[in-house]
């Protein structure tokens, strides 16, 4: 038994005890509601007959005689996503396994499902960070009905599954288990489709080329293959025990990912309280669980949307974690896959090359990972060094392979891409960010430069279309924070900045907003907090000013002296009227009010019990406080 690493247990023992109160109180009230089975047999008659009356023959039978267990099934599934439209035949799947195992299931809701990839440098983008909170709470709108023993949740890409997953654990006393549909399979390389995007911003290619090369990189059903945030999703639903063993990277319209989801509905019956091996998701999701989650996180370069996602998901199970865990982790973790955008492998060679078995393995032998946690197969994340198999057509598990089959895609715990881990928390007088560096080259980790700052990607376009940004520069794109716009992710930045790293030019990223799991070789500091609408000090940098970043150091600051900096006044938005009308806008004002600073993970939802206000946490971050928290943070 290899023992835990010192710093893996450093940070699993501060998150446990400044999650004690809230934790404490989430399993208290999770506990007190698993009451009677089947659950249903707690309603009244009329409300009974209302919960079967959709169903037809035996379904409505069993549902009607209160006594086999009934499986809710919430689901994404959707035309508009690639990733989510194979969802359309899994409840029958699902239904058809529960029947043969002395269950039922009902489809009990759909939970809505933007993509990021259709809205990004758009409108519609401003939404997209806050659907979390309206997945979250159609996934609890799908659950309260109360006919429910256990729970399936169908989702795979960016703000889908951290929103079901954040209503899953409402009912935090439902076994759950997450379903994943899979990747497409590969088609035009990231690298090409990445070198087109670029000749198109250069006037080297036209629309009809660049449209030509997307729809040869995405062409199918199945997630994008890049590991953005939708695979880090599928890498941290198995990595916290929420997957079957195996299960996350499996080809949809396959007869292993039907055969997965047919055994998920059958093992999801067995952990309800009537089969004996009672273990409700409330009782997985737990501190360890977090801290896995950011270990897995870090060893494979995963998506900085999971800074605030994954802040957000332990909230909702009671845990409180924040960018230092991340950060402390970050020096301990070393990187150990290189998909792209952090190599030129696609999730698939990740796969091929070993996968999770693979990378689950290593972690636990560099007593990287806790092992002594429950999963929805059973006590101990061992089982996940596993990959399933289709023999003689039964689904079985068989042991994953010692060796990666391609070391330049997948590595061994002692002979890593690099010591540490793909984030890194960034602060000085900026405030706090975040910056993934698993794929900036080390040469451009260290940028100083002057200051050019945008209210708007609009503007960083405009200003490279009229050739105003052939320098050395740092771009300071502010009032993109969630209190600003919804922090949409600034996708549309990625090129422009490429073409300018590649011509030789020193530049770098500095904003409120968002890059994901896409951000790229450029060197981006994203969330930085608190945000330029939270007066956050952002809004008093100017054209001009020489910015510093030391992405290895962690160090995010600007030459000016002190006093100067203190009474500088902070800019106002000059765009915030715009950010509030059109595209359903008008619809979220009452998120983007309520929102959380990034580093509590820009959430709408309320504090804890047992924890202080929301506003008494980062009101005190604003304004001058920033200069004096950042500059005992550094020191430390």
């Amino acid at each position: 038994m290899v023992s835990p690493h010192s710093q893996l247990m450093k940070v699993t023992k501060r998150v446990i005890e400044r999650s004690k109160p809230t934790r404490d109180a989430y399993l208290s009230r999770i506990d007190k509601a698993q009451g009677k089975f089947p659950a249903r047999g707690a309603l009244s008659c009329a409300n009974l007959a209302h919960g079967f009356a959709g169903l037809e023959g035996n379904d409505k039978l069993v549902i009607k005689q209160i006594r086999q267990p009934n499986i809710g099934i919430v689901s994404s599934y959707n035309e508009m996503l690639s990733a989510h439209a194979p969802y359309k035949d899994f409840p029958d799947i699902i239904k058809a396994a529960a029947r043969e195992s002395g269950g039922v299931a009902q489809f009990a809701g759909g939970v809505p499902a933007m993509c990021d990839g259709i809205t990004q440098g758009n409108a519609g983008m401003e939404l997209s960070l806050f659907s979390r909170e309206v997945i979250a709470m159609s996934t609890a709108v799908a659950l309260t009905h109360n006919m429910f023993d256990a729970a399936l949740c169908l989702g795979v890409c960016d703000k889908i599954v951290p929103g079901l997953l954040i209503g899953a654990l409402q009912f935090g006393h439902l076994p759950t288990i997450f379903v994943p549909a899979g990747p497409m399979t590969s088609g035009l390389s990231n690298d090409d489709k990445a070198k087109v995007r670029q000749q198109f911003a250069t006037g080297q290619c036209g629309r009809d080329a660049l449209l030509e090369s997307e729809a040869a990189a995405y062409h199918g059903h199945g997630t994008c293959t890049f590991y953005g945030t939708a695979n880090s999703n599928q890498m941290l639903m198995e990595i916290m025990g929420l997957h079957l063993p195996g299960s996350a990277f499996v080809h949809p319209h396959t007869p292993l990912r039907d055969a997965l989801t047919a055994q998920a509905a059958r093992r999801v019956l067995e952990l309800t309280v009537e089969r004996g091996q009672y273990m409700p998701i409330g009782h997985v999701i737990d501190e360890k669980a977090i801290v896995n989650g950011i270990v897995g996180l870090l060893a494979t370069g995963g998506s900085t949307n999971h800074t605030l996602h994954l802040v957000a998901i332990a909230r909702a199970a009671g845990i409180i974690i924040d960018w230092d865990d991340f950060d402390t982790l970050s020096a301990s973790v070393p990187l150990l896959a290189k998909v792209y955008p952090n190599g030129k492998a696609d999730v698939n060679h990740f796969h091929a090359a070993g996968g999770m078995a693979f990378l689950i393995r290593n972690l636990l032998e560099g007593g990287l990972l806790h092992d002594d946690v429950n999963t929805v197969v059973g006590k101990g994340l061992a089982r996940y060094t596993e990959e399933p198999k289709l023999l003689d057509g039964k689904l079985t598990w068989v042991p994953g392979v010692t060796e990666s089959q391609d070391t330049a895609v997948l590595r061994a715990i002692n002979e890593p891409f690099q010591p540490d881990g793909g984030l890194r928390l960034m602060q000085g007088k900026l405030g706090r960010g975040v910056i993934k560096i698993s794929a900036v080259a080390k040469q451009h980790r260290t940028v100083k430069a002057p200051a050019i700052v945008f209210d708007s990607q609009e503007a960083v376009q405009e200003a490279f279309d009229n050739g105003e940004l052939k320098r050395d520069f740092v771009a300071v794109v502010r009032f993109q924070g969630a209190r600003a716009n919804g922090m949409p992710e600034l996708h549309r930045l990625t090129p422009l900045l490429g073409v300018l790293q590649d011509q030789g030019f020193h530049v770098a990223l500095v904003t409120d907003g968002r890059m994901s799991g896409a951000s790229g070789k450029v060197p981006a500091v994203i969330h930085v907090s608190p945000e330029a609408l939270l007066q956050g000090p952002l809004g008093k940098v100017r054209t001009g000013d020489t910015i510093v970043i030391d992405a290895e150091a962690g160090v995010l600051d600007v030459e000016i002296e002190d006093a100067e900096w203190a009474a500088r006044p902070i800019a106002v938005s000059q765009h915030q009227a715009e950010n509030e009308v059109g595209f359903g806008r008008e619809l979220f004002g009452v998120f983007r009010s309520a929102a959380a600073p990034a580093e509590l993970g820009a959430s709408v939802f309320g504090p804890l019990v047992g924890e202080a206000p929301h506003a008494t946490r980062h009101e005190g971050q604003a304004a001058s406080a920033v200069s004096s928290e950042a500059s005992h943070a550094m020191q430390k």
